[in-house]
């Protein structure tokens, strides 16, 4: 008997159908793939928030002794890097987005604001620089009073006397701002003789950018210029930029803060602490980099460091030791009394103290800063060179 079958009919043949079945498989797994892409990027900028909060939670972890040591300024600017190295990573692996709108906004401005830091970073620089000269002048002191020598004599006092005077100078001349050690540029090692070069200036301050700092360059300034405009992205600018503009943000906190930081603590020219922070309550880092932030300000609010060079921990155990000594020293009668003696050797331990966390620390605390400066400039080149290729395709 003949077949009834016919192929014209609308039934499916078996080969059509396994056709459709192969496909409607391979899109699922396009599906699944980039379901997995995107679940694994969300996990990677979710980790990094993460790591952040801890970070800052770990340097809010200290006491008022410790908070603007040396040893907690180079604990910060450690934090610093790790955070920028892992933001730099995340932007490597979201090239396509960076130079897409609206991603490309908060690109320029990070890499702008990233910018104006270097000048904060050569500011910082210089003020190490200050603090080995006031170093200088405290081993003078202890040279002169040093208790294996001779008995204390009218001669090792004046000596002493001299050293205390010339610190003291200094220490003032720093609170100028317009001094002459702040007209000059060390630039990390690259003295610059050419005036003004690459310079913008469309604002109302100098913004040399790491080649000069002039005498009307504000430390103030330059903070108010980098942390303006600030703003926690929205719920639908993240979402349009893959949450991206959320790591942006966070990155260009930690970047005002840490510079803010360094402002306080090192002697930095037309020194100012009104930077201000408003970060929302999904951001975790938010509450120890704000306590953080609060605590410094209540520091710089103490009647005894409103006249400080800068708040880091040693220099105002400079200071105080060098007004207990020029006081010692304009009053001291020879022969010296034992309790004159123990008094004069109790101060002097203090400074040796001193010396040796400045011999320890100045140089470390100025490679750190040195490092931060590379790598910024670095991850600014890197994220040009984005923005320039994806100009030059289209």
């Amino acid at each position: 008997m003949p077949s009834t079958h016919n192929p014209a009919t609308g039934s499916s043949s078996p080969l059509t159908s396994l056709g459709r079945s192969i496909w409607t498989r391979r899109e699922q797994c396009h599906s699944i793939e980039a379901n997995h892409e995107s679940n694994a990027q969300e996990l990677e900028l979710q980790s990094f928030q993460k790591h952040v909060a801890d970070l800052f939670h770990d340097l809010s972890a200290v006491g008022a002794d410790e908070l603007l040591s040396i040893a907690w300024t180079l604990k910060l600017l450690d934090v610093f890097v790790n955070c920028l190295e892992e933001f730099r990573g995340i932007f490597l692996k979201n090239k396509e987005y960076i130079s897409k709108p609206p991603m490309d906004h908060w690109t320029d401005e990070y890499l702008e604001r990233s910018l104006k830091a270097l000048d904060i970073c050569n500011a910082s620089r210089d003020g190490i620089e200050k603090i080995r000269m006031w170093h200088k002048h405290l081993e003078i002191v202890l040279c002169a009073l040093d208790s294996r020598q001779r008995a204390y004599c009218e001669g090792r006092f004046r000596r002493a006397r001299k050293a205390l005077m010339d610190l003291a100078l200094e220490m003032l001349d720093g609170r100028d701002s317009g001094s002459a050690f702040s007209q000059r540029n060390w630039s990390f090692g690259r003295h610059n003789t050419r005036k003004d070069r690459h310079r913008h200036t469309s604002s109302g301050h100098s913004r040399s950018h790491s080649w000069s700092t002039s005498a009307s360059w504000s430390a103030a300034k330059q903070l108010q210029s980098i942390a303006n405009n600030l703003v926690a992205p929205r719920g639908n600018e993240n979402a349009a930029t893959n949450g991206l503009a959320g790591s942006v943000f966070t990155m260009s906190s930690v970047l005002i803060f840490v510079m803010s930081s360094l402002v306080a603590a090192i002697p930095c020219q037309d020194r100012g602490l009104n930077t201000h922070f408003s970060i929302p309550p999904q951001f975790p880092w938010g509450i120890p980099l704000i306590s953080l932030h609060e605590r410094i300000m209540e520091e710089s609010k103490k009647r005894e460091r409103q006249s400080s060079n800068g708040l880091l921990k040693e220099i105002y155990q400079v200071e105080k030791c060098t007004r207990q000594m020029t006081d010692f020293a304009d009053l001291v009668q020879f022969p010296l009394t034992e309790e004159q003696k123990m008094e004069l050797e109790q101060v002097l331990e203090e400074l040796a103290s001193i010396c040796e966390t400045f011999k320890n620390g100045l140089g470390p605390l100025e490679r750190q800063i040195r490092d931060v400066f590379r790598r910024i400039m670095n991850c600014r080149t890197e994220g040009l060179e984005l923005l320039s290729n994806a100009t030059n395709l289209e």
